[in-house]
C-alpha cells in the first residue's frame, strides 16, 4: 500500500520534477503543483530510489478489534452531549485493483466541525468551537472490506493558500495495512460543493474522472429515515481506478 522512497542525492541540476507523477494518465496529484503552496516545500528536486522493507517494516503492529472502542466510530456520542450540525452516516468498501474485498484495514478519519473548525491549538479560525466534537474517528473494515462513521457534516473554512482561499467540506482519511509503513490519506469531499473549482489541492489531480472519485455520492440506502443523510465513499487502492491519495 505505500512505496517507500527517499530522495536520490545527485547534484545534477538539469533534472526536473516532472518525473514523479505518481500516475502518467494524471490520476494523482502532482508531487509540485505551483497553485498548491506547500508542495513548492515538499516536493523532492531530485530522483527517488527504492529502499527494500525491513523485517521491522512488515511486521506489526498488528490491529484487532480490541483496539477500536465500540464509540470510535460515532463521532456524535464521544462526548457528554450531541455536536452541533448536520448528522450523516459516510459509508463504504474498501478495494485492492482487481476490485477484492481489503479486510481488518485500519481507517481513521479527522475533520473540521460544523462551524469549519478544527479542535486544534493551530487552529486560530475565528469560527466556534464545539465542546461536544473532538472530530477524529476510527473503525476496522469488515470482511467484506465495508466501513462505516456517523459524524457531523463538516463546514468550510479559510487556509491562507492565496487570497481569499477556502477549503471545501471534506473529511480526511488515513487507512492502515498490516503495518505503519504501509499507509494512505486521502480526502473525502461532498456532491456539489462551489468551491471545487477553486480548490488546489483537488485541483491539483489532472485527470477529472480521478478528482471526482474523491466526490462521494449521496446514498439513500445509507440514510437512516429522520436521522441523518448518508453518503457512500469507495476506496480503491490500486490500478487504473484507484482513489487518488495525498502527496
Amino acid at each position: 500500500m505505500s512505496s517507500s522512497l527517499t530522495q536520490k542525492k545527485d547534484d545534477d541540476p538539469t533534472r526536473s520534477v516532472a518525473p514523479f507523477r505518481r500516475h502518467e494518465l494524471g490520476t494523482q496529484p502532482d508531487y509540485f503543483y505551483p497553485a498548491y503552496r506547500a508542495t513548492k516545500l515538499r516536493a523532492p528536486s531530485q530522483p527517488l530510489i527504492f529502499l527494500p522493507h525491513t523485517l521491522s517494516e512488515v511486521t506489526g503492529p498488528v490491529f484487532g478489534h480490541s483496539d477500536i472502542r465500540s464509540h470510535d466510530q460515532d463521532l456524535t456520542v464521544q462526548h457528554a452531549g450531541e455536536p452541533l450540525g448536520e448528522r450523516i452516516v459516510v459509508r463504504g468498501r474498501v478495494v485492492d485493483g482487481d476490485g477484492h474485498a481489503v479486510p481488518n484495514s485500519l481507517i481513521e478519519i479527522w475533520q473540521a466541525n460544523a462551524a469549519g473548525r478544527y479542535a486544534h491549538t493551530k487552529d486560530d479560525h475565528p469560527a466556534p468551537l464545539d465542546p461536544n466534537f473532538s472530530g477524529t474517528g476510527r473503525t476496522l473494515t469488515d470482511k467484506d472490506g465495508f466501513y462505516s462513521f456517523v459524524t457531523i457534516k463538516p463546514g468550510a473554512y479559510p487556509w491562507r493558500n492565496h487570497d481569499n482561499a477556502w477549503r471545501p467540506a471534506h473529511i480526511h482519511f488515513s487507512l492502515f495495512g498490516p503495518a505503519f509503513v504501509t499507509r494512505l490519506i486521502t480526502q473525502m469531499y461532498f456532491p456539489g460543493d462551489p468551491l471545487f473549482a477553486y480548490d488546489p489541492i483537488l485541483q491539483s489531480i489532472p485527470d477529472e474522472r480521478a478528482r471526482q472519485r474523491l466526490v462521494s455520492k449521496f446514498d439513500l440506502e445509507t440514510t437512516k429515515a429522520e436521522w441523518a443523510l448518508g453518503y457512500r465513499f469507495d476506496i480503491v487502492l490500486r490500478g487504473r481506478e484507484s482513489t487518488p491519495f495525498e502527496k
